[in-house]
Formats: C-alpha cells, sequence, structure tokens
C-alpha cells in the first residue's frame, strides 16, 4: 500500500507564507488537493494558488481565522 499524499485532500493552514506555503506546495508536488488557508493575506493565498496551479497541481485559498470555531 502506497503512503503519502497522493490523492488525498490536505488544508494547510497559514499557508499564504513561509513555512505553511512550503508544506502547500510540497503537498501538491506529491499529488495532494490542496486547501490553502489563511486569515488576512488573501493576495499572498492568491500567489501560491497560482505557483500550485503552474506546476500542474490542484488547489484553492479559503479564507477564515482558525482560532475561530464559529470560521472553521
Amino acid at each position: 500500500m502506497a503512503r503519502g499524499p497522493q490523492g488525498r485532500v490536505a488544508l494547510v493552514t497559514g499557508a499564504s507564507r513561509g513555512i505553511g506555503r512550503a508544506i502547500a506546495e510540497e503537498l501538491a508536488s506529491g499529488g495532494a488537493r490542496v486547501a490553502v488557508n489563511y486569515r488576512v493575506r488573501a493576495e499572498a493565498a492568491d500567489d501560491v494558488v497560482v505557483a500550485i496551479q503552474s506546476a500542474g497541481g490542484e488547489v484553492f485559498a479559503v479564507q477564515a481565522d482558525v482560532r475561530s470555531s464559529e470560521m472553521v
């Protein structure tokens, strides 16, 4: 049985920059469909989406503050 991100869905919080972005890009390069979560940096999240799509990955951005149970 193969293990890894291939065919899985990954929600990466804080994915609009830094370590979160790197994780999102790595998961996407491994075949995961990625949800790029961001709180306030919509433009930065869009940049991540474009980068992953340009590399052939499946991705979308979702705005939510994961500290808020209503938003989650």
